[in-house]
């Protein structure tokens, strides 16, 4: 499970640690806004999360490039996205 937050600034020492008390492994910031966007227009929403990083907690450990499974997760969003289309697009 990940932790979603709707800003960078939240993620304070004692947010992150009753956040790791509940064994989240990351934090990201992207899918607050697409959950906020499904509730307000009301549309459905899915979000892949690609989790890169360890909450800022690790020198250096953000971009992982393709050998980090970037490409593989912009091919299987692919698919998915092309699944889903056919599916709601007859």
């Amino acid at each position: 499970m990940t932790w979603t937050s709707d800003a960078q600034f939240r993620e304070t020492q004692p947010a992150i640690d009753a956040m790791m008390e509940r064994d989240l492994k990351a934090v990201e910031i992207e899918a607050a806004a697409l959950y906020a966007f499904a509730e307000a227009r009301p549309k459905p929403v899915l979000c892949f999360a690609h989790v890169t990083n360890q909450m800022g907690r690790v020198d250096g450990d953000f971009e992982k490039g393709e050998a980090g499974g970037s490409r593989d997760a912009l091919e299987l969003n692919g698919i998915a996205a092309g699944r889903l289309r056919s599916w709601l697009l007859p």
